[in-house]
C-alpha cells in the first residue's frame, strides 16, 4: 500500500516502528514473522524514499539516529489512526457495534462521563473511546476525526463546529467543608487574605480574573500550587492544603469528594456545549450518545421534551423517552 507520492509504503513504517520497539531487526523479524534480511531491506527502502539516514549500522545492531525518534512519533499517530480506519470499515462491512470517541477535558471523568457510557451502554451494543485534552484540543480531536463528539465551551467557530448547550455555569470557591467560609454565603476578595491558594496556570484567563480581583483589594495571593488541568486541585484542597476558585460545572465533577463550594465574587459566566464537526451526519448510536450526554448534565430534563436554544444549524434532541 502506497501512502505518499514520496513512494512511502505502509509496512515499510510498520517495519520501522517494529525495529524501534523492539531494539534490534532480528527481534523485529520474530516479533513480525519476517526473516531479518527482509527487516533490512524494508527500513534500507525507507531511508531511500526520504533520503535521511534513520539508523547507524555496526557490526552486531544497528542504532537509530536523532531524526529516527523524530519521525516515529508521526508514525505511530499515523499507524494507530490507520488501525482504527481498518477496524471501522470491518465494522461497517459486518454491521458491528460502532464505537464512540468522545472528547473532553479529564475532569469530566469524575462524574459526567461515567453516565454517558452507562447511558450507551444500556441502549446500544457500542463501545466508548474517552480522549482528554483542554478545550482547545477538544475541538482539534472533533476536526481531525478523532473524536465524533466533545464536551467543551464556547466561544467556537461556527464555521466548524455545532453545538448544544449543556449548562452555564458561575465561578465558586471550593474548600474543606469544617473551613471558616463554610459560614460565609459569597467569598469575596477580601475574604481570601491569609488563604493558602491552589490555583490555575497562569496561562488560563480565569487565573488573570482572580489575581486582579486580589490585587485590587490590596491582597497578595498566597499560591501553594498551580496546576494545568482541572481535577488536579481536588486532592489538594480535599486535604485541607488550601481553597480553589473553579465554576459550578466543574464543581459538580467533585461529589466524590468531601467539599463545599461558595459563589465567588467577581464572577465570570461560562457556557458549556456538547459539540461536533459541522456538517457531521448522526447514526442513531451518535444520537443516543449526544442524548446521553446532555441528560448527564440536566438529568432533571429527562423527565419531559425539552427543545433546546442552539446554534443555528445544530440539531434539536428529543428527550421524552
Amino acid at each position: 500500500m502506497e501512502l505518499l507520492q514520496s513512494g512511502l509504503k505502509l509496512r515499510q513504517l510498520q517495519v520501522f516502528r517494529e525495529v524501534l520497539r523492539a531494539g534490534s531487526a532480528r527481534r523485529a523479524a520474530t516479533l513480525l514473522g519476517i526473516s531479518q534480511p527482509a527487516v533490512s531491506q524494508h527500513v534500507k527502502q525507507l531511508e531511500t524514499a526520504l533520503g535521511v539516514k534513520l539508523f547507524e549500522r555496526s557490526t552486531n545492531r544497528i542504532l537509530p539516529s536523532r531524526q529516527a525518534w523524530e519521525l516515529l512519533r508521526n508514525v505511530e499517530l499515523a499507524l494507530t489512526s490507520l488501525d482504527r480506519l481498518e477496524a471501522s470499515i470491518f465494522a461497517m462491512k459486518n454491521e458491528e457495534r460502532q464505537q464512540v470517541a468522545i472528547a473532553a477535558p479529564p475532569v469530566f471523568g469524575f462524574v459526567t462521563l461515567p453516565k454517558v457510557v452507562a447511558t450507551i451502554r444500556s441502549k446500544t451494543a457500542s463501545t466508548v473511546r474517552s480522549i482528554s485534552g483542554n478545550y482547545s484540543q477538544v475541538g482539534e480531536h472533533i476536526l481531525s476525526g478523532r473524536a465524533d463528539l466533545g464536551i467543551s465551551r464556547l466561544p467556537l467557530d461556527p464555521g466548524l463546529f455545532e453545538w448544544a448547550p449543556i449548562g452555564s455555569a458561575r465561578n465558586v470557591c471550593i474548600f474543606h467543608p469544617k473551613h471558616r467560609f463554610s459560614k460565609l454565603s459569597c467569598i469575596e476578595a477580601q475574604d481570601l487574605a491569609g488563604e493558602t491558594i491552589v490555583d490555575i496556570d497562569p496561562q488560563f484567563a480565569s487565573h488573570q480574573m482572580n489575581f486582579n480581583a486580589l490585587r485590587f483589594a490590596g491582597i497578595e495571593p498566597d499560591i501553594l500550587v498551580e496546576y494545568d488541568s482541572n481535577g488536579h486541585e481536588v486532592g489538594f484542597v480535599s486535604a485541607g492544603l488550601g481553597v480553589s476558585i473553579t465554576n459550578e460545572i466543574i464543581a459538580r465533577e467533585y461529589a466524590a469528594f468531601d467539599l463545599a463550594a461558595k459563589p465567588v465574587e467577581p464572577s465570570a459566566l461560562y457556557h458549556y456545549v456538547a459539540v461536533w464537526q459541522r456538517g457531521r451526519v448522526f447514526s442513531n448510536v451518535l444520537e443516543v450518545s449526544l442524548e446521553a450526554m446532555l441528560a448527564a448534565f440536566d438529568p432533571i430534563a429527562q423527565s419531559g421534551p425539552t427543545v433546546l436554544p442552539m446554534h443555528a444549524g445544530a440539531r434539536v434532541v428529543d428527550r421524552s423517552s
